[in-house]
């Protein structure tokens, strides 16, 4: 079991939900969302970590919206962070970049892309804090656990795990549910990524999706018995500034919770 402030991941427990805006756009849309997924999720007695990028290091195209200055980023998630009383949950990219991104972070969040830079991982660790890592659309769910040792390494042990895909061909993603089994193994939380899941990458230099398997991929993880779902939300995902085609409307969050809050009643009863 892992624990954020009061939030308790893992271990049998209901799942929690990791959510929030693909990337820090601007103060209204960042803490509107987060205010609105509180209300819902206050409501329905799911424990909510707030996620949203202060930055998107891994934009296909150079003409894509990689984010704010960090520092006016990080300042807006403190403000939710602050404000709404949340725990945060943001993406590191760079050593240089996790101290200032500790100071406001309860969970450390390693990219997909970049689990298994070894610096970068060993330095997210250091930190003692929560450092969720992100599978590798290129790697076998087994592997994850040289990726964990990493992490442990530094003796932080407050790891999480998500699935998001793995590469299937070209411009495909395919969750396999055998993997979310696999990587309990380690003894960590396992969470699903159901959002990025949905994604077709690099479709004319701009990563595409379809958002109505988000439902399908949350309640078949649901099914397996997942710790966590994780969900990139949006007010209104087609003028998202990114991840656009990928992201879940607010506005059919709530049902998608009720429903995944069955499921997990009935897995873990």
């Amino acid at each position: 079991m892992v624990e954020v402030g009061k939030i308790k991941i893992g271990n049998g427990l209901p799942f929690i939900l990791i959510a929030g805006p693909c990337v820090v756009e601007n103060e209204k849309i960042t803490f509107s969302t987060a205010e609105q997924i509180k209300k819902i999720t206050d409501e329905l007695r799911i424990p909510f970590i707030f996620k949203s990028s202060y930055k998107k290091a891994n934009r296909t195209s150079i003409n894509s919206f990689s984010g704010l200055q960090m520092n006016d980023a990080i300042q807006i998630l403190n403000k939710v962070k602050e404000q709404l009383s949340l725990q945060i949950l943001t993406d590191v990219h760079t050593e240089e970049e996790i101290k200032s991104a500790s100071e406001i972070a309860d969970i450390l969040q390693i990219p997909a892309f970049l689990c298994r830079q070894t610096e970068l991982l060993i330095a997210a660790g250091k930190t003692g804090k929560v450092v969720n890592i992100k599978k590798g659309q290129f790697l076998a769910p087994e592997d994850m656990k040289h990726v964990v040792e990493k992490i442990e390494s530094t003796g932080n042990k407050k790891i999480l795990l998500t699935e998001r895909g793995t590469t299937f061909g070209y411009h495909n993603l395919v969750v396999d549910m055998r993997g979310l089994e696999i990587m309990k193994e380690t003894g960590y939380p396992v969470i699903i990524d159901a959002t990025h899941s949905v994604q077709i990458p690099s479709q004319s230099g701009v990563s595409g999706g379809d958002r109505k398997f988000i439902p399908t991929i949350a309640k078949a993880a649901a099914a397996v018995g997942i710790d966590g779902l994780f969900l990139e939300v949006h007010p209104d995902p087609e003028k998202a500034l990114s991840d656009a085609a990928s992201q879940l409307p607010l506005s059919s969050l709530k049902d998608l919770l009720i429903t995944i809050k069955e499921i997990d009643s009935i897995v873990k009863k």
